[in-house]
């Protein structure tokens, strides 16, 4: 998978459609809910560092990481002036941090990029093996439905003012991988367009294969939620939220 290489100049403006701070406020709901008071938070897979700068400015103090140099870059310009944060270069599967945390997040269905169910075990047991007793993990996932019949083997085409993309995908129905193969052409601000191409894939996970590797790794309460509400999920939701406590 091309990490978030070109991709990473293009990221913010691409997901402008994403309030963040209505994110953060639905994770300070989270906390409210079951009476958690963090003030040490993990954050993987922070990308450009658009959640992160949201929880800065309510002073938690913050452990960031993301396995992209360039969407670090992207961070660091918005994140640089926050004493209460740290910036790190790790993956989400094995990330060592001498550090134990109130709680771990991880959104934008990151989680749905690990691909394996080995490596996201490991990446559960790792979040455990960094939240203090009592500490929390909060994530989202792609829902199962929306990778498989949403995105699935469809394609989309978006035409923005200095953006035009494409956005072909193929769902694998034997590993329930969706990969995504989208072409970029940018505008250079002298009418010629640069192309340049990404690769993702995803994951199609169950909310029953999900829970498992979560106890599996330790925690001992499991609750998930239609994202951004405390609703149960229904089968064509297309966000899923998991609460896990240590």
């Amino acid at each position: 998978m091309n990490s978030y290489t070109d991709f990473a100049s293009l990221y913010d403006e691409l997901m402008n459609d994403f309030d963040y701070e209505a994110w953060a406020d639905y994770v300070e709901r989270i906390y409210d809910k079951y009476d958690i008071k963090p003030k040490d938070i993990l954050e993987m897979a922070c990308g450009t560092g658009n959640l992160s700068f949201e929880l800065a400015k309510r002073r938690y103090n913050l452990v960031c990481f993301d396995l992209s140099e360039d969407m670090l870059s992207k961070a660091y310009k918005k994140l640089g002036k926050y004493k209460n944060v740290k910036l790190l270069e790790l993956n989400m599967i094995d990330f060592n941090i001498n550090k134990s945390f109130d709680s771990v997040i991880s959104i934008c269905d990151s989680i749905n990029y690990l691909t394996n169910k080995d490596e996201l075990f490991q990446c559960f047991k790792n979040v455990y093996k960094h939240l203090k007793d009592g500490g929390m993990f909060i994530f989202d996932v792609n829902s199962f439905y929306k990778l498989k019949h949403i995105i699935g083997n469809n394609t989309f085409v978006e035409d923005r003012e200095d953006i035009f993309y494409t956005w072909q995908n193929y769902y694998d129905e034997e590993e329930n991988i969706c990969e995504f193969y989208l072409t970029f052409f940018k505008d250079d601000g002298n009418g010629r367009y640069n192309r340049f191409d990404e690769d993702h894939m995803e994951r199609a996970y169950t909310i029953d294969e999900i829970i498992k590797l979560l106890k599996k790794a330790g925690f001992s309460k499991v609750e998930f939620f239609n994202a951004f509400t405390f609703d149960n999920p229904l089968e064509t939701d297309e966000r899923i939220n998991f609460v896990a406590v240590k």
